[in-house]
């Protein structure tokens, strides 16, 4: 018996050794209790000077949380730069159109904290990135919550692994709920997190086929507000600039609420692959119960953002912490 108790406890060892599944165990609260106990106030105070001189720091950094974890996980690759040898992720089509603010945002954050003797070289890139995140989100008037820290910087950071794992303007909600379930996040999440898009910003060429080129006799997507789509043809003309920005939320662009919902509720969801969520009958409840109540949608969107800070993160055996977040 005692001999089949230790084989027991052998496979189970084992098996644990060889899961390269990735874990949250490592984080905590408090991670940098010791190492660097001021660094919450520190981020946040480069991040609230960054948010002062333009909103634009708010939804880039968002995106930029959001484009990191969903490649490689929460581990900052997406801030490496390419070099002649390695074409990162930032390069990808999919990241090209990521705002430079985002960027900025981390490396103003990760220099604030180096320069304090104590922190030097203690906090990493992807720690800086969630806590940056969270504190934009809270400087837009969405809720303030506790960010789990811990992570590692990834040691890789390659435009080829990108492809596939974006979600797509026209994506459908099956489409969505298979992208982000191989995330490990539940459709629900996934209506939580898409409400991000309340202080978000695209580009006319992201969506302009619904208002031009749709597959109906009129030429606009049936789903779309028809004021909407006036409106959206006035600001993206044919042969526009691609790179003119415009809001994802017309009607309260820079606040984080719960507005983006009641847009969908009325056919203003930019993307098809926002307005698919209230027209689909599977996801349309949870959109009408953050569009009934903020204080349901904020709470859904902390434990979404929560359980999406955990995605693939790096310890000390499979990451590091950079000196510079830009350098592998």
């Amino acid at each position: 018996m005692a001999q089949l108790s230790l084989t027991i406890v052998w496979l189970l060892f084992l098996s644990l050794y060889l899961c390269a599944c990735p874990t949250s165990a490592q984080l905590s609260r408090h991670h940098y209790a010791t190492t660097c106990p001021n660094v919450e106030n520190i981020v946040r105070e480069a991040v609230k000077k960054k948010f002062h001189q333009t909103f634009l720091t708010v939804p880039a950094t968002i995106r930029l949380f959001f484009h990191d974890c969903f490649v490689q996980g929460c581990d900052a690759s997406l801030l490496v730069a390419s070099t002649a040898h390695n074409k990162a992720e930032k390069d990808h089509p999919d990241n090209l159109s990521l705002a430079g603010d985002g960027f900025d945002t981390v490396i103003k954050a990760k220099e604030a904290v180096d320069a304090v003797p104590l922190c030097r070289n203690k906090v990493s890139c992807a720690d800086i990135l969630a806590m940056a995140t969270r504190d934009v989100i809270a400087l837009a008037g969405g809720p303030y919550y506790e960010v789990e820290l811990g992570r590692f910087d990834g040691l890789r950071s390659k435009a080829s692994d990108v492809h596939g794992r974006l979600p797509q303007p026209d994506f459908n909600l099956n489409q969505l709920n298979s992208l982000f379930a191989a995330n490990g996040l539940t459709q629900t999440e996934m209506i939580a997190l898409s409400g991000a898009h309340t202080v978000g910003f695209s580009h006319c060429n992201k969506f302009t086929d619904r208002v031009y080129d749709y597959k109906s006799k009129s030429r606009v997507d049936p789903t779309l507000n028809l004021q909407y789509a006036v409106e959206l043809k006035a600001m993206c003309p044919r042969n526009v600039d691609p790179r003119i920005a415009i809001n994802m939320d017309p009607t309260t662009p820079k606040k984080f609420d719960n507005v983006y919902f009641k847009n969908l509720q009325m056919g203003k969801g930019l993307f098809t692959s926002d307005q698919v969520l209230f027209t689909d009958r599977r996801s349309k409840a949870s959109v009408n119960a953050f569009a009934r109540d903020s204080k349901t949608f904020h709470a859904n969107f902390v434990a979404a953002m929560t359980k999406l800070g955990r995605v693939g993160v790096k310890n000390a055996r499979n990451g590091n912490i950079r000196t510079h977040c830009s350098v592998l």
